[in-house]
């Protein structure tokens, strides 16, 4: 007869991109093991999107520690802890690392450790999309037997759970409907500039869809506030939200847009994984084979994106949210 699996240990450390790719892999694993407790090991920026989840009993934030004392203290915690598997969904060096300091006798591992009693050996899971790649993993441990394997097949993560736990919207006052409103995801990571649209594009783009009837409602980090000015010289009504949303309100804003356009980064993808309707821009920096959010999405791609012209985006814009009352 099986052991039963009672306790159950999920690494997934970061970005915000994959993470949310990786809450596919995370259903997954809630539906094939209902009754175990199953705790979550990632990092600070993941425990409120986590803990607001489905999927977990705990979520601990200490998945990368600094320094040998920290790591002696994550071992004895997880050794105290007795996991009877771990679904490492990271694969880095860094969660190997957690599984090499667990030896002589490790926990049952899903991953790829050298050594780990349930690895992923498909030679081609590097060209693989994160969804499939996932996927196949955990149909290599046994909980997915027929696992959507084959390029663009696995479903994409459900934030359904996002919506029934936001706050109920009040009544607009005097009856009045608001306009229904566009996301624009201009941002990025500070090293990657690549991967940018540049932001007079966004601006442009942004006075043809708020004259189809759309408000335009700009997110990001702090550090991009100067694009958010940029955009509104086009877009004056513009709202600026840089700075001021966690992960579980951008889940909310993308639920209830009726479009969401960015570049290729994680508040995109955390989006375009609420439903909706959603153009994600590539350059060649990265590989939209391997990364691409799933849904009702476009993929839009140039080898440098200042070559991507406004009617490209605007015309993809207009066959995913058609304006309002037909305007």
């Amino acid at each position: 007869m099986a052991r039963e699996i009672k306790k159950i240990l999920v690494i997934k450390l970061s970005a915000l991109g994959d993470f949310v790719l990786a809450l596919a892999a995370m259903k997954k694993i809630r539906e094939a093991h209902k009754r175990a407790h199953i705790t979550l090991l990632t990092t600070p920026p993941f425990e409120g999107l986590a803990k607001s989840s489905p999927y977990f009993n705990a979520v601990e934030t200490d998945g990368k520690p600094n320094g040998p004392g920290e790591w002696l203290a994550l071992r004895a915690r997880i050794k105290k802890a007795k996991y009877d598997r771990v679904y490492d969904l990271q694969t880095s060096s860094a969660s190997n690392r957690i599984f090499q300091m667990l030896r002589p006798f490790p926990p049952e591992w899903s991953g790829i450790a050298l050594g780990c009693a349930l690895p992923h050996k498909n030679p081609r899971r590097n060209s693989m999309h994160t969804l499939e790649r996932q996927a196949d993993q955990l149909k290599s441990a046994g909980i997915w037997p027929d696992a959507p394997t084959e390029p663009g097949s696995a479903p994409p993560p459900d934030l359904s759970w996002v919506l029934r736990k936001a706050p109920q919207e009040r009544p607009v006052a005097g009856g009045v409907m608001p306009r229904p409103y566009v996301l624009f995801i201009p941002g990025g990571s500070a090293h990657r500039l690549d991967k940018r649209w540049p932001v007079d594009r966004y601006g442009e783009l942004g006075k043809i869809l708020y004259d189809r009837g759309f408000d335009i409602v700009i997110l990001g980090g702090p550090q991009e506030s100067a694009e958010a000015r940029q955009i509104q010289r086009y877009v004056g009504k513009a709202r600026d939200l840089t700075g001021r949303t966690d992960f579980a309100r951008i889940a909310i804003l993308g639920a209830k847009a009726a479009l969401v356009v960015g570049n290729d980064t994680g508040p995109l993808h955390l989006a375009a994984a609420t439903g909706a309707p959603t153009i994600v821009l590539f350059s060649r920096a990265s590989d939209p084979n391997l990364s691409a959010p799933r849904g009702h999405v476009a993929v839009l791609q140039a080898d440098n994106l200042g070559d991507l012209a406004v009617a490209s985006v605007a015309q993809a814009a207009n066959a995913l949210a058609p304006a309002p009352g037909g305007a």
